[in-house]
């Protein structure tokens, strides 16, 4: 094989690698249910090609989310001057379940991966726990310093609520609409962080 052909082959592959990644983000985008199957036709390359590039839907979606989501700091920005926790709080868990809306095809399949193959849990983005943090920052100095266990608790609370896993429990399970449902999580959210501030004033 020449150099050339060798060259050829390898810019081949990474077109091939780009178009299924592509593909995969835009189906993620749609919030419509996310499948090899699905990517690979969007791709315009078997299943089986998809595959190669990719062992399994959830290091796909994975790449394909990456630089989706805003970093925290971005993310939080609007309330950046609020040193309120509630406030902080309550914006960064309906910024969180409005993209997990938008993208709960490919969320849906990622938490459906990681129960039945525990072992790839890592794929996961974990974006609410930065969210967390970066909503919380105005406790650091406060109930961070004189209480830093009820500090990590708190944490701990918020990431049951802020969370696809509650989105999908309150429309799945509780029969709410979308709108309600965020409601109803950041009212939650919200209700853990000023009960979490009160006891420590």
């Amino acid at each position: 094989m020449t150099a050339q052909a060798g060259t050829g082959r390898t810019n081949q592959k990474q077109r091939t690698r780009t178009a299924i990644v592509a593909a995969a983000r835009e189906l993620t985008g749609t919030g419509a249910e996310v499948t090899m199957p699905a990517i690979a036709r969007a791709a315009l390359v078997s299943e089986a090609t998809a595959y190669r590039y990719f062992p399994d839907l959830p290091s796909l979606i994975s790449e394909a989310l990456a630089g989706v989501w805003p970093p925290p700091a971005e993310a939080l920005a609007p309330v950046a001057d609020s040193a309120d926790p509630v406030e902080r709080v309550a914006f960064a868990c309906e910024f969180l379940l409005r993209g997990i809306l938008a993208r709960q095809g490919s969320v849906r399949a990622m938490i459906a991966a990681t129960i039945t193959r525990p072992e790839t849990v890592t794929t996961r983005p974990g974006i609410r726990f930065g969210l967390i943090d970066q909503a919380l920052l105005p406790l650091e100095d406060t109930l961070g310093a004189r209480d830093p266990d009820g500090f990590t608790q708190l944490k701990r609370d918020l990431a049951v609520v802020v969370s696809a896993e509650a989105f999908f429990t309150l429309t799945d399970l509780c029969g709410l609409d979308p709108d309600e449902a965020i409601t109803s999580a950041v009212r939650t959210a919200a209700t853990l962080t000023e009960a979490a501030v009160r006891a420590n004033a």
